[in-house]
C-alpha cells in the first residue's frame, strides 16, 4: 500500500458530515500521516464527471470514499461489484478501489447498526417497530432480518411508504406490518424501537414512552439527546444514538479502505463527541 492517499465523503448537502472528524482521527492512531480525508458536495447529476476525472488531478491514489445522501444508489452503476449486504438494500455507502483499478461498493450502515446495539446489550428481539420509511428504514430492516424473530410493524405516513416497506419486508425476509403515523406510540410498547425519522418527526411521542421501556435506536446524532431519546433514557432503557450508528459504519469504512484492523473505535467516538461539543 501506498504512503501516501486519500479518501473522502461524497454527498449533498456535506458541509455538516463529521466523516472527516472520525476518518482523519482514525489515521493519526494508527499512524498513516500520509493519509488525508475531504469531503466533496456532489450531486447526482455531477457524480458521473466527478469519477470521470478521478486522479487526473496527479495526487495520491485513492483508497475510497464515503458516500451519503442522495448517492447511495446512484454510484452502483459506476462500480464494478457490490457486496450482497449492500445489493439487499440497493445502497452503497462505501466505495473501496482495489489494487487491480476495480471500483468495490459496500454498505456499511447494516453491520454498523448492528454493532451499535450490540455494543448496548441489544441482541436477538421477539419483534420490533421501526418509525418511519427510506433508506434508513431499509437498512433498519435488514439490520432486523439478522436479529428479529417476529414481525416488524412500521409506521409511515402515506400508503405509499407503506407498499414500500412491506415490499422491502418481502426483499429482506422480514414479517412487516404497516400502520399509520397516528398510532406510533403504539410503538414504544415494542422491545426494539429504531426510529428513523428527521430531526423533530418524532419528539411528541416523548410524552408516551412507556414506565419499563425496551431499547430505543435513534439514528439521528444533532440535536441529541433528542426528546425522544431523552424521556426513554429518563425511564432506564438502554438508548443507541446516531453518532453510535455513524463510529461503527466508519470504523468498518476505515478497515476496508486502509486494510488495518480493529480501527480505533473509542479515538473516532472522541472525536465524534468532541466535534459536536464545539458546534
Amino acid at each position: 500500500m501506498s504512503e501516501n492517499r486519500r479518501a473522502a465523503v461524497l454527498g449533498s448537502p456535506i458541509a455538516h458530515s463529521l466523516s472527516p472528524v472520525l476518518h482523519r482521527a482514525a489515521y493519526r492512531e494508527l499512524g498513516l500521516s500520509g493519509w488525508t480525508y475531504d469531503r466533496f458536495e456532489v450531486d447526482e447529476a455531477g457524480l458521473p464527471d466527478f469519477f470521470k476525472h478521478l486522479g487526473e488531478d496527479g495526487g495520491p491514489a485513492w483508497a475510497g470514499f464515503s458516500v451519503t445522501m442522495p448517492l447511495k444508489r446512484a454510484v452502483i452503476p459506476l462500480l464494478d461489484e457490490i457486496t450482497d449486504t449492500a445489493a439487499s438494500v440497493e445502497a452503497v455507502n462505501t466505495v473501496v478501489f482495489a489494487d487491480d483499478g476495480r471500483r468495490l461498493g459496500d454498505n456499511t450502515d447494516i453491520p454498523g447498526m448492528l454493532a451499535a446495539l450490540h455494543e448496548r446489550g441489544v441482541g436477538r428481539v421477539e419483534r420490533a417497530a421501526v418509525l418511519g420509511a427510506g433508506a434508513t428504514a431499509s437498512s433498519a430492516l435488514a439490520a432486523l432480518s439478522r436479529i428479529c424473530d417476529g414481525e416488524v410493524t412500521a409506521y409511515v405516513r402515506s400508503e405509499a411508504r407503506a407498499a414500500e416497506m412491506r415490499q422491502w419486508g418481502e426483499r429482506l425476509g422480514v414479517a412487516v406490518r404497516t400502520a399509520d403515523w397516528d398510532d406510533a406510540a403504539e410503538a414504544l410498547g415494542a422491545p426494539l424501537v429504531i426510529a428513523t425519522t428527521p430531526a423533530g418527526t418524532a419528539d411528541a411521542l416523548a410524552a408516551s414512552v412507556p414506565d419499563r421501556p425496551g431499547a430505543l435506536f435513534d439514528v439521528l446524532y444533532e440535536p441529541w439527546p433528542t426528546p425522544l431519546a431523552a424521556a426513554w433514557a429518563a425511564r432506564g432503557g438502554p438508548v443507541v444514538g446516531g453518532l453510535d450508528l455513524l463510529v461503527h459504519q466508519a470504523v468498518l469504512q476505515v478497515e476496508q479502505m486502509t486494510g488495518l484492523a480493529p480501527a480505533p473505535l473509542a479515538a473516532m467516538r472522541e472525536a465524534g463527541h468532541a466535534a459536536l461539543r464545539a458546534r
